[in-house]
This record gives C-alpha cells, sequence and structure tokens, in this order.
C-alpha cells in the first residue's frame, strides 16, 4: 500500500489550514466536521470562507505563514495556491513529525484526504493514493447507492449494548461470533428500517440466551470458489470467508480470491498437482475434524464447485461421520466459467445438443473412461485436470470414431487476467500443448462449439 489507510479522532485538537481560499473552505469543513478546533493561516479570506470562520467561530491568522503558526498543532493542510509555500509548510510539518497533506501535491503529502461516505458513526473512505482523486469521487457515488443511510442506525444501536456484551462474553472469538450473528438477522434489518426499540428487544433477547460456548462451537464451511475471478463469488460465499478462524485452500484458489477472507485468519495450504499432494485427501478430511473439534470455524476453499470433482462429497462425508456441522456453498464450476469467458457456450442448437463432463485424472485401479459413450459430434465434451493425459484422450477418442479435426479449447487460468484460449484438433492437441507449454490449470473443451469462439469471443483470449 502507498498510503496506511487510518481513521483519526481530532475531536478537540488544533489543526490548521494554511491557505483562505475555496480549497481550505473544504478542508477547513471536515476538520470541523471531525470535531477539531480550526486555525486559518492567509493574508487575506475568499468571501465564502471569511463567512465560515464567522460562522463557527475558526480563528484566523491574518498574515503570511511562518513557521511559528504550526505551535500545537496535530495536523496540517497546505492549500495555498503556491507550490512553493506549500514545499515550505510541507518541510517545517516534516521536521517536526506533524502530519502534513499539501493540496494536489501528492508528493509532499504525508497523508492524503479520501472520498468520504458518511453514514456515522460508520465512515467508509476510498482513495486512489492521491493518482486520480476524479476516480475516488466515482468510487464514491457508487458506494453511496450500495450502503443505505441505515447503516448509521444499525451501528449506533448495536454500540449501546458493546459494553453488555463485553460482560457477558469476555472471550474476543464468542464476541465476534455473537456480533455476527446477530448483525445477520432480524435485528439488523429493524435497525436499518428506523425500528430501534424493536431492534433493542431483539438484541436483549440474543444477550440473554448468548452462551459462549454454543457459539465457539466448530464449523465447517465447504465453499465454491468459482474458476477464479473473484467477481463470480457469491455473497454467502464473501459472508462465511470472513467468519472463518481458519482457512485451508487449494492451488486452484487465486490469490485475488484468497485476500477477501478475514485478515486474522490462519491459512493452510492443502493444494493437490500431480503427484505431489501437500496433504493427502484422506488426511486433510481429519484435518477438517480435527480443528472443528477444537471449537475453529473452518473454511475449505475449493477452485470451481465442491461437489464437480472437487471430492467435496468425500470431506462432508467424514464431517457427517464424526458429527462435524457443516455447510456448503456451490460455486461456478470451471467449465461454466471458462466457457463463458473464452466465448464458447457448451450448448448450442445448430452444434451441441448435450454436454458431458469428465475428469482426465484417474485414481490407480479406477475403470477407464467409456470412450464410446463420449464420441457422439452432437455433444460437448469438457475435461477437467487433462492435460498431462490429453494426448492419450485425443488418441482414445479417435480410435472410437470421434474425427480427428474436431475442434478442441484449451483455456488455461480462466476468468482471470491472465486467461489464454489456445485452439486447435484433437489430432493436433498434444503437440498444440508442446507448443505452447501450456500449464495447469487448464481446461479443454472439445466439440463444434469450439469454433464459435473466434466470434464469440468478448474479452480477448490472450493468446
Amino acid at each position: 500500500m502507498d498510503f496506511f489507510p487510518i481513521f483519526l479522532k481530532l475531536n478537540d485538537q488544533t489543526c490548521l489550514v494554511v491557505g483562505g481560499g475555496d480549497v481550505g473552505l473544504r478542508k477547513a469543513r471536515l476538520l470541523r466536521a471531525a470535531g477539531a478546533h480550526v486555525t486559518v493561516v492567509s493574508p487575506e479570506l475568499s468571501p465564502a470562507m471569511a463567512a465560515y470562520v464567522a460562522a463557527e467561530g475558526l480563528h484566523h491568522r491574518a498574515e503570511t505563514y511562518s513557521p511559528r503558526c504550526l505551535d500545537g498543532m496535530r495536523l496540517v493542510y497546505a492549500a495555498t495556491d503556491s507550490e512553493t509555500v506549500n514545499q515550505t509548510v510541507y518541510r517545517d510539518c516534516e521536521a517536526r513529525g506533524i502530519l502534513i497533506n499539501a493540496v494536489d501535491q501528492p508528493e509532499i503529502c504525508r497523508f492524503i484526504t479520501p472520498s468520504i461516505v458518511d453514514r456515522s458513526p460508520v465512515v467508509i473512505a476510498a482513495s486512489t493514493g492521491g493518482a486520480v482523486p476524479v476516480l475516488a469521487r466515482h468510487l464514491r457515488a457508487r458506494l453511496e447507492t450500495l450502503i443505505p443511510a441505515g447503516y448509521g442506525d444499525l451501528a449506533r444501536v448495536a454500540g449501546e449494548f458493546r459494553a453488555a456484551v463485553k460482560d457477558k462474553l469476555p472471550d474476543t472469538t464468542a464476541r465476534r461470533l455473537f456480533w455476527e450473528e446477530l448483525l445477520s438477522g432480524p435485528f439488523a434489518e429493524r435497525a436499518m428500517n428506523g425500528q430501534a426499540d424493536a431492534a433493542r428487544l431483539l438484541a436483549q433477547q440474543a444477550l440473554a440466551t448468548a452462551d459462549a460456548a454454543t457459539l465457539m462451537k466448530g464449523e465447517v464451511f465447504l465453499v465454491g470458489a468459482g474458476p477464479g475471478d473473484p467477481d463470480l463469488l457469491t455473497f454467502r460465499a464473501l459472508r462465511l470467508m470472513q467468519m472463518a478462524d481458519v482457512v485451508l485452500y487449494d492451488n486452484l484458489v487465486s490469490d485475488a480470491i484468497l485476500d477477501l477472507t478475514r485478515r486474522d485468519a490462519d491459512r493452510i495450504y492443502v493444494g493437490k498437482k500431480r503427484a505431489d499432494h501437500a496433504v493427502p485427501q484422506e488426511d486433510l478430511n481429519l484435518l477438517l475434524v480435527k480443528l472443528a473439534q477444537e471449537g475453529k470455524k473452518v473454511l475449505r476453499l475449493k477452485g470451481g464447485d465442491p461437489f464437480i470433482f472437487g471430492r467435496g462429497g468425500e470431506e462432508i462425508e467424514t464431517l457427517a461421520e464424526h458429527g462435524i456441522p457443516f455447510q456448503v456453498v456451490p460455486g461456478i464450476t470451471s467449465a461454466a466459467g471458462a466457457s463463458c469467458y473464452a466465448g464458447i457456450p457448451l450448448t448450442h442448437r445448430d452444434y451441441a445438443q448435450g454436454v458431458t463432463f469428465v475428469t482426465g485424472h484417474r485414481r490407480e485401479g479406477e475403470q477407464v473412461l467409456d470412450w464410446t459413450r463420449l464420441t457422439n459430434p452432437c455433444e460437448t465434451l469438457v475435461v477437467y485436470m487433462g492435460i498431462t493425459q490429453a494426448p492419450s484422450i485425443a488418441a482414445e477418442l479417435m480410435a472410437n470414431g470421434r474425427c480427428g479435426d474436431t475442434p478442441v479449447a484449451i483455456i488455461e487460468k480462466a476468468t482471470t487476467p491472465q486467461q489464454k484460449v489456445h485452439i486447435g484438433t484433437l489430432a493436433t492437441l498434444g503437440e498444440l500443448i508442446a507448443n505452447a507449454s501450456v500449464k495447469p490449470p487448464a481446461l479443454l473443451i472439445i466439440g463444434d462449439v469450439v469454433k464459435l469462439h473466434d466470434k464469440l469471443k468478448w474479452r480477448g483470449d490472450g493468446s
């Protein structure tokens, strides 16, 4: 981060605005809104600034800036139209260790002022680090429409119970879980709708029955992370990702998605690659049980969908055997995400009337695929985890009757900025993978629908 986000408590603190024009006026208003005592230094004031100084009772020093103006100041805005003066203020503040913002000069700012969404006591700040202030204002406008004013009412009513909750639940984890449960239910709806008394009653009832042991009972969240783009996560997935104490994730989960989990949650990598399993599946199943038995909220974050070649069924089967509570959240499976982002519909009236999902990764001793069933030219075949076995898969399909000129798409890192799409045929599949140095995660789409890629691709294919 170029700037560390922080909220300052400026109530009754003395702050300085150097500059008496409209820019300084905007900063003076922000400081007063935060409860600061504001001094304005400027030989002259604009009419609007003069009126505001008089109305708010601000201290005006009708003089040019000098270092003595910094005496006793907590925070300073340099808001003059002279870069030289602003730079002088910056140097003097740096020498004294005073926070300084030179308006529209980010290179001499120790802090910057974000765009603010005020739902006091809820305050949300958006910033581009001074690079594009207009973009920050656009973000604020979007947030204004997304965040109802009722969040301020919710925060005020909930804040009334903070001390009581702390007394009833001394353990910090139990308190966090209590608040997460309370804020996800009817209490929040009542408070945000202006029904403060009804909300208080619900909070009192919840607190009266709150029990730390029950709140801290372990649970497992089996969550599908989708194919890679964090925008494809479900709302429920995001909510549970923020509740987890520990996160178990695999190599198909992108960093952008992992960053959406709780920052203070423990993270354990349990990924599987060919002949390299960080944690064998049987051990992973038991690890989920062990962590839940320790009272933790455990997030098992899986790429794609947990129940489509994700072995999610095996994991919750073990949890059920041990009596561990669990929730399952579906995700967009890789075939759906990859085909959509590549502009390849899996079914189409003119090209394919059906689709079959198979996995190219076979467990030792498992039966081979029913190749004859997979050679219908009117169906699309999607192969998960099939890059290593792709040449033999192509050979089996052709040996059982599928034409060698059947189109094939290889989609690497689907739905991410690094997505690449490679187009070939069954006959050239092995050569295509070798020449393009294709590496997992990648998906194979086999069938005439691949012909639509050049016409329907809407993101570019990165190849």
